[in-house]
């Protein structure tokens, strides 16, 4: 066990991290798990759907440097080769409608500042 301060601050924000970069391993690895079930299903729709997510889950792992960037090609790749012998198409998957939102009123223009008046001189 570290003795010194800023040793033991080390341990605490390891410990954090590992956290976060073990979460974020499983999810890539159980988006990966549930293309490749989709495909032993045949479905295409759902092979499409899970594709995107695990494509989507691979760039977050390698936005956070938790696998390199060539492994990151290669595993989308992979992903795609899988699902182009299954018979399936890639499609462009749209996102649920969302609500319009309400126009913002105009932003007011900013006022000219004025010289900040000049202070008289001391006297002698």
């Amino acid at each position: 066990m570290p003795i010194i301060k800023s040793a033991k601050k080390r341990v605490r924000t390891a410990t954090k991290a590992a956290v976060r970069n073990s979460k974020t391993k499983r999810s890539l690895k159980d988006a990966v798990k549930a293309f490749e079930a989709a495909v032993a299903t045949g479905n295409a729709g759902k092979m499409n759907e899970t594709l995107v997510v695990a494509q989507s889950a691979v760039d977050t792992a390698e936005k956070k440097n938790l696998i390199h960037k060539n492994k990151a090609a290669r595993k989308k790749a992979q992903l795609a080769k899988i699902m182009k012998t299954a018979g399936g198409k890639l499609t462009k998957v749209t996102k649920k409608a969302t609500p319009a939102k309400a126009a913002k009123p105009a932003a007011k223009k900013p006022t000219a500042k004025k010289a900040p008046a000049k202070k008289p001189a001391a006297k002698k």
